[in-house]
């Protein structure tokens, strides 16, 4: 794959683009089977962005693939430089089960695009997805190409211990510590889409009918089962009551404009399965009996996978709530009295993947911007950074290493190898031996360049 043209690339990627294209209700199918996902949330949360990286990167590859020329210090004078993104080899995509299709073949249009070979193991959680997956890849692509590895986790650990030379993972923070830890044995470079505690700043001056629809999308999306879902929200005390009712509205118009219960609903998808049905419901017990109190929801069923979106009030630290990633449809809300308190509620958690901030006041978004970090920010809405082939996408420490999206993700997967080429001249009046003429002209080099 190393000597492959630009053409060459971009054919592979219009084959993805294609099947996709004509596979369209089978991918919707096959998330529906696995867990309820609606199919207009398929082509919201998997297909648009999947299509848009598509597009993006064919327009662009050809200028990324271009040797990029770079200045020459005058101490270098007679030489030229430029950078060459060639690819690194063998790569290894581990993909999770929250958005199977698009984390699967994003990074695999990417890997592509820098000319890498690929395996790809989707999560055995979803498993119809999973299934296409693997049909999808085999009919596109020669095994010595691109290929897929179904099964559960030892299939992973096994994968893990062979020597790829860059390895892209998306999953829990967890288990992205010992992705990092195998890959350390090859000195494998990696990319890890982690995630953690998302916060969402609600402060005075907000849209609070607009906050509420942006954050509720944002949250109960898949179910809660986003990584960079706001996980809690800070919200100033004078607003809070107005804010949960706003929130309760705008469910009520989501998820039960008719007024039947959320349930029936053919708009909200289910947690993936029983193990995280209990994790969640673990979350949501723990918290009731330190003190919690439910403003909205808590309605759940086993046998369905079900939760109702959950709105909770009066949250301590000491709840798993507040310490644990939720990934599902709880939404704990705390309340602040001036931004430096909830600037400390952030700041004493590990950096998060994403920070949301609801606000009309420029200079308590700035404030907050300058005074915290995170993988991505968002002003006045939620989940978009995703979407944008612009802006780089990923964490930062314990939400994540390494960035994708359009060029990043084409950096990722490549080799950036400096070359440099003599033209004429030379550096040997600097050789040894080092008379105390040669230490002169050093001496001058260090001094002027």
């Amino acid at each position: 794959m190393a000597l492959t043209t630009a053409a060459d690339r971009i054919d592979r990627i219009r084959r993805i683009q294609q099947w996709v294209t004509t596979h369209q209700t089978e991918i919707e199918r096959a998330m529906y089977d696995d867990f309820r996902k609606p199919p207009a949330e398929v082509m919201l949360g998997e297909l648009m962005a999947l299509n848009a990286e598509i597009r993006h990167t064919i327009k662009h590859l050809k200028r990324w693939m271009k040797p990029q020329r770079v200045p020459t210090p005058l101490s270098l004078i007679g030489t030229t430089s430029r950078v060459l993104h060639e690819p690194k080899g063998n790569v290894l995509i581990i993909a999770p089960w929250n958005y199977p299709f698009v984390l699967s073949i994003r990074p695999l249009v990417s890997a592509l695009a820098a000319g890498n070979v690929v395996i790809i193991k989707p999560s055995e959680l979803t498993p119809h997805t999973a299934g296409l997956i693997s049909r999808m890849i085999a009919e596109l692509f020669p095994t010595n190409e691109v290929t897929v590895f179904e099964g559960d986790a030892s299939v992973s650990t096994a994968l893990l211990k062979l020597p790829f030379n860059h390895i892209f993972f998306t999953g829990s923070p967890a288990v992205g510590r010992v992705v990092m830890a195998a890959a350390a044995n090859h000195l494998a470079s990696v990319t890890l889409e982690l995630g953690g505690k998302s916060p969402a700043i609600v402060d005075e001056s907000a849209d609070l009918q607009q906050a509420a629809g942006q954050l509720a999308w944002g949250k109960y999306l898949n179910n809660g089962q986003t990584c960079i879902a706001p996980d809690y929200l800070l919200v100033h005390e004078s607003v809070r009551a107005p804010l949960v009712e706003a929130l309760r509205h705008t469910l009520a118009g989501m998820y039960s404009p008719d007024g039947k219960p959320v349930d029936a609903s053919d708009s909200y998808a289910r947690i993936v399965n029983g193990n995280h049905f209990r994790r969640v419901k673990a979350l949501f017990d723990d918290a009731l009996a330190k003190g919690a109190t439910v403003a909205l929801g808590g309605e759940m069923n086993e046998a369905d996978n079900f939760i109702a979106p959950t709105l909770l009030e009066a949250v301590t630290d000491d709840m798993r709530v507040m310490q644990d990633e939720i990934f599902g449809p709880i939404l704990p809300i705390l309340t602040y009295r001036t931004l430096d308190e909830a600037l400390h509620t952030i700041n004493h958690r590990e950096k998060p993947l994403a920070l949301y901030i609801h606000s009309r006041n420029r200079q308590h978004t700035q404030y907050i911007i300058d005074r915290t970090s995170a993988g991505d920010t968002v002003v006045n809405d939620t989940l978009l950074q995703f979407g944008n082939v612009e802006l780089p996408f990923g964490g930062v420490n314990n939400s994540g290493l390494g960035k994708s999206n359009g060029f990043y993700s084409f950096q990722e997967f490549s080799n950036q190898r400096g070359i440099m080429k003599r033209q004429f001249g030379t550096l040997r009046p600097i050789y040894p031996p080092y008379t105390s003429r040669v230490q002169k002209a050093i001496a001058f080099l260090i001094r002027h360049f």
